[in-house]
């Protein structure tokens, strides 16, 4: 998945090989990727490129092996690379070439072209990559995969690869060939297979917006990366499919909390949220993104599809409490610095007038999607306060609130394939959470808090000079979900 969103860039630091557990480290840093080894642990350097919309990973490819900068994410499944025989990969002076790498397959004694022509991914922006499937050495922080299948980009406009960890049913060749019995072993799966994991599982911890580390870690848990205990959920299937396709889960609740009140914001209960670490975002139904945007003054824009507010937001000390499995699921509170993100990469806009007129202009990390027809999405902006472990054996999540910034590390690894998330319990009462509709209290008493008391704005948008920045908005409207993209305004 991806988004057009601008942030700092950064680096993505580390790769740790153990027994039955591979973990990538997530540090920001100007320097750029290199391979060390340690006694006893293999450390990779891995790129935090959030201007390009997401984390990513460095990776080798092929024998000998060759560098390549790929985007790690939980909502797809495949691995794909950019042909260094691509047009988008050659150099000029409007374009930069593929910066984070290209594949060599002639360069490589070990590529198997397993299915030609038959890897194919389009997105409604028009952006695309198709190509061969090959089998290759696919490396990650030391630890070597043989005969990964992957897509090799040919004909493609998208000048970086990208590593799938999510369900094998979710592959674009699925989509491709409108067959599930051509899936194969992706990234996860494999690693299973062939011993460097016990079962196909993994943790997600992103750490703060402005943090120098985090990590995903396959197979295990770190239990000094959380507060409080595991809560574990079911993952839903696919209503058209009826089969575990994304990590849909159930959220249940929504409050509005600060130092003026708690409100309970009213929606259609339980709404299914795909927990996607490929999205900068989060997306909720319009009813309740445009709840969160009156707590907290944003302002929407229907001409570029986002709700806007000051930048100076980010020090408010309200929050939203995320509730998910009924009663006694586990909860996750947002903070307002989780929730407010540049709107360019450059020099900052400022609100041209009203109450916010003169104020630098910042996104809010919750924006809206209409369609009743998927699964919303709850991105990187909800992520980094959660502890994440995605069970795919057991089609279970499991969240506690993040330890930010936590420097300690215990790591717990699944003793065996199949075995339950550790260290976690069940939510009691999701059996029970059924479609209904929450009331809420309708009185926005806790936007004061998130506010200072300002005068709310959200019912008096400016108007900006979209024509100079429209670029910019352009591209941040666009989320990839699984292999296609859904056009958000």
């Amino acid at each position: 998945m991806k988004t057009g969103t601008t942030l700092a860039t950064g680096a993505l630091v580390a790769s740790v090989a153990t027994a039955q557990v591979v973990q990538w480290d997530i540090v920001r840093r100007e320097t750029g990727p290199k391979l060390t080894r340690r006694a006893g642990t293999f450390t990779e350097v891995i790129t935090n490129e959030v201007l390009r919309g997401g984390y990513f990973a460095s990776c080798q490819v092929g024998t000998p092996g060759q560098n390549l900068t790929l985007q790690l994410d939980t909502g797809s499944s495949d691995i794909w690379v950019p042909s260094s025989e691509s047009s988008v990969c050659d150099q000029t002076s409007e374009n930069q070439g593929c910066t984070l790498g290209s594949f060599d397959q002639s360069a490589s004694s070990t590529t198997t072209t397993v299915g030609e022509n038959d890897f194919s991914i389009s997105y409604v922006d028009g952006s695309h990559s198709r190509g061969d499937y090959i089998t290759e050495t696919f490396e990650i922080g030391g630890a070597t995969l043989k005969n990964m299948t992957m897509g090799l980009g040919i004909n493609t406009d998208i000048p970086y690869g990208l590593v799938g960890v999510g369900y094998t049913l979710n592959e674009a060749i699925i989509g491709t060939t409108h067959s599930s019995s051509s899936q194969y072993d992706n990234l996860p799966v494999l690693m299973q297979k062939q011993g460097l994991i016990a079962t196909n599982a993994y943790s997600l911890w992103l750490n703060d917006l402005d943090a120098s580390t985090g990590s995903i870690l396959f197979g295990g848990i770190d239990t000094e990366k959380y507060h409080g205990d595991l809560t574990r959920i079911d993952i839903q299937k696919d209503s058209q499919s009826n089969a575990f396709t994304s990590f849909t889960v159930s959220l249940t609740s929504l409050q509005a909390v600060s130092s003026s009140g708690t409100d309970t914001l009213s929606s259609t209960y339980p709404i299914p949220v795909v927990l996607d670490s490929g999205t900068t975002f989060s997306y909720l139904p319009t009813d309740l993104a445009e709840q969160l945007w009156n707590e907290v003054g944003a302002v929407y824009y229907s001409q570029v599809g986002l709700a806007l507010l000051p930048c100076n937001m980010e020090n408010s000390a309200g929050h939203f409490s995320f509730g998910f499995g009924g009663s006694g699921g586990p909860v996750i509170n947002i903070t307002m610095d989780e929730l407010v993100l540049p709107l360019t990469s450059g020099q900052a806009v400022q609100f041209p007038s009203g109450p916010y007129r003169g104020q630098d202009a910042c996104q809010f990390g919750v924006q809206n999607f209409s369609s009743e027809s998927v699964s919303y999405l709850l991105g990187d902006t909800f992520l980094r306060s959660a502890y994440v472990v995605y069970d795919l054996v057991n089609n279970q999540i499991a969240m506690a609130p993040t330890d930010f910034n936590a420097t300690a590390s215990n790591v717990v690894a699944f003793p065996s394939q199949g075995a339950q998330i550790p260290s976690a319990t069940a939510a009691p009462n999701q059996a029970q959470a059924t479609q209904s509709t929450t009331s809420g209290s309708g009185s926005l008493g806790a936007s004061g808090g998130f506010q200072n008391d300002r005068e709310n704005a959200a019912s008096l948008p400016p108007a900006f000079d979209w024509a100079r920045i429209a670029v910019m908005g352009a591209s941040m409207a666009f989320v990839m979900v699984g292999s296609g993209f859904f056009l958000l305004f």
